[in-house]
Formats: structure tokens, C-alpha cells, sequence
């Protein structure tokens, strides 16, 4: 069975990480956007914050969606999203490169379709004109 999206969602968590990596807030800003071109993304603006007294949260922002990250270096551990839209990005190329730029030993993962068509057309009220729209099949096991 194959779902036809606008999107695609992996949600990743990241476990056992580099506590000094995960508490400086250039190095993530600078993982973040590399993960954004390995992946394929187009980078539009990035935008990043330190907490204290630790943690960064920051946000990629491509021209097919997202990135972000949260971190919590006192656990060694860091919460990312990327959200993907089309057919030209591979979130996972994003989810590999993140494990090892972080240091992490283990990471744990899924992925959800975002925008089913079939619900969007359902929901409409009123006819749907699209110009230009790269639907993205995933396989449904």
C-alpha cells in the first residue's frame, strides 16, 4: 500500500551524546545546518538559542520545511524533527549524519507522512488548483 503526502516527519532522539557538543551553541547551529545539506535541503535562515545555564533549541528553516533540535546535555541526550516536503530531500541522510556529529551511541526514530492527500481532498471545501506539487509515495508495510 503507498500513502501520497506533502510531507514527511522523522522524529528522532538522540541518546548518549557528546555533553560538551550538546551545550555549544555554535557547533549545534553549524551540525544543524550541515545535517540541512547532506540532506539535500535548500538552508533559508537558521535561528538558535542557549538556555541557562545550559541547552540549545534552534530551528533550521529550508525551502521544504524544517529542522529543529532541542538538547538537554545534562542527560546527554537531544530531541530533533525534521520535516521534509517533495520529492528532493532525505531525511535520513539528516538522521545519520545527526547520530554521528553528536556523538550519540544509540538513536531512536520514526517516520509519519504529513499532508495525506487523500484527507486533504476529503476535508476540502471547494476545488483544490494546484500549480506545482511534488507528492512524496511512501510505502505503508
Amino acid at each position: 500500500m503507498k500513502l501520497t503526502t506533502l510531507g514527511r516527519h522523522v522524529l528522532i532522539e538522540y541518546y548518549n551524546c557528546d555533553k560538551d557538543i550538546l551545550k555549544d551553541h555554535d557547533k549545534i547551529e553549524e551540525i544543524m545546518n550541515e545535517a540541512a545539506r547532506v540532506s539535500g535541503a535548500t538552508i533559508v535562515e537558521s535561528c538558535f538559542h542557549t538556555f541557562n545555564p545550559y541547552g540549545v533549541s534552534g530551528a533550521v528553516i529550508i525551502s521544504e520545511s524544517h529542522l529543529t533540535i532541542h538538547t538537554w546535555p545534562e542527560y546527554g541526550y537531544a530531541s530533533v524533527d525534521v520535516f521534509t516536503c517533495g520529492d528532493t530531500v532525505d531525511p535520513w541522510r539528516a538522521e545519520d549524519y545527526l547520530e554521528k556529529a553528536l556523538g550519540a551511541e544509540l538513536s531512536d526514530s520514526y517516520e509519519i507522512g504529513r499532508g495525506m492527500a487523500d484527507k486533504i481532498h476529503k476535508y476540502s471545501k471547494g476545488e483544490i488548483v494546484v500549480e506545482s506539487f511534488k507528492p512524496v509515495e511512501v510505502e505503508v508495510k
